[in-house]
């Protein structure tokens, strides 16, 4: 691994924690281990992600993380839909929503905090932000606040052709915001940062056999992410109960988890003044996030006979709604500082309190 350029933790890191799994039955200290192995892992798929991005470019690079840790997350929604039979109709947007939730408040938030602290104002291309945003915005209102306000399914549900039509309008979304990203408008998306040109000009590219390597360790490590996160859940939801807390909290910190290697990539990438390659990340996996996850519970929910919550409950839907208004208005000009960042991480901080304190 030395010679392909990639340090001997990197590819350690994954397969440790993928052995961990065999014991993760075993409970009580061993979850210190398991929960060790999982921040190990995080590191890992962060630094094989920049690996791959840098080879490949952006926003090809970001749109590989984002896609990857999704296609893993609702794996993992599904297999607990499938383990909880019909009681589960409500995870999937809880998980959704507390996704969306962390990555446009939590995310962007100290990505633009830590970002403008470091280097006062930031700038980013407005038209691929903007692109999506406006498609964010479709997908979060047609799938989680509709569903509240149509009448032929008693309840925050569609009916079946109604469930149907707006998994396939969600997959229709996404797939035209990934070919504008990636194909026909590659050149909105990419970073204007003056620090990543100067990076791309004295950091030389990986080799093939790297990236190749990396993007297989990547894969492995989010799978240990989202499995060790999966058998870290009993003990997160005792500890929640035993403090008194909402079941809902369980899902905002298991779900805080799998965008862990995001949220860092995203971060680091601020940090070094480059807030396109953030937003791309954050904007790319809230998209993903609802794009793909919406579809495939549909057809699960479709095929099993099992109902899906997917409204809102009232205080839910006025903090999502602020949301999108106050990221609009945040992203609007293509410069931020620390008070668009501040104003987010007050939002978040008002959605935790909220959870715990309903």
């Amino acid at each position: 691994m030395q010679k392909l350029g990639l340090p001997i933790w990197t590819w350690i890191a994954p397969v440790a924690g993928a052995l961990l799994l065999l014991g993760a039955k075993v409970g009580g200290p061993f979850n210190f281990v398991l929960a060790a192995g999982l921040i190990a892992c995080v590191l890992a798929a962060v630094h094989h992600a920049e690996v791959v991005a840098h080879k490949v470019g952006e926003p090809y690079g970001t749109l590989v993380l984002a896609v990857a840790v999704t296609v893993i997350e609702v794996s993992l929604i599904v297999s607990l839909m499938l383990s909880s039979g019909p009681a589960g109709a409500g995870l999937a947007r809880d998980t959704v929503f507390a996704a969306i939730m962390i990555i446009l408040n939590g995310l962007v938030g100290l990505c633009l905090l830590l970002g403008g602290a470091r280097h006062l104002e930031q700038r980013y291309g407005q038209a691929g932000v903007s692109a999506a945003l406006a498609t964010l915005a479709a997908l979060v209102v047609l799938t989680l606040v509709l569903p509240n306000y149509t009448t032929t399914a008693p309840g925050p549900a569609y009916s079946s052709s109604q469930l149907a039509f707006v998994g396939l309008v969600a997959l229709v979304l996404y797939g035209t915001f990934v070919l504008v990203q990636a194909v026909r408008h590659r050149d909105y998306f990419l970073p204007t940062g003056s620090a990543f040109h100067d990076e791309d000009a004295h950091a030389s590219p990986p080799t093939v056999a790297a990236a190749l390597v990396s993007l297989a360790l990547l894969v492995v490590a989010l799978v240990a992410v989202v499995l060790l996160a999966k058998a870290l859940a009993p003990t997160i939801e005792s500890a929640v109960t035993s403090a008194g807390a909402p079941k809902a909290v369980v899902g905002v910190i298991i779900a805080a988890l799998v965008l862990l290697p995001e949220g860092l990539a995203a971060v680091r990438a601020a940090r070094a003044d480059r807030l396109q390659t953030s937003l791309n990340l954050a904007l790319g996996s809230a998209l993903a996030s609802i794009g793909l996850t919406i579809p495939v519970v549909a057809v699960v929910s479709l095929v099993m006979g099992w109902p899906l919550s997917l409204g809102l409950d009232a205080k839910s839907t006025v903090l999502l709604l602020l949301t999108l208004l106050v990221t609009t208005l945040s992203l609007a000009t293509g410069r931020t500082t620390v008070l668009q960042g501040v104003v987010h991480l007050v939002i978040f901080a008002v959605y935790l309190f909220t959870t715990i304190v309903p």
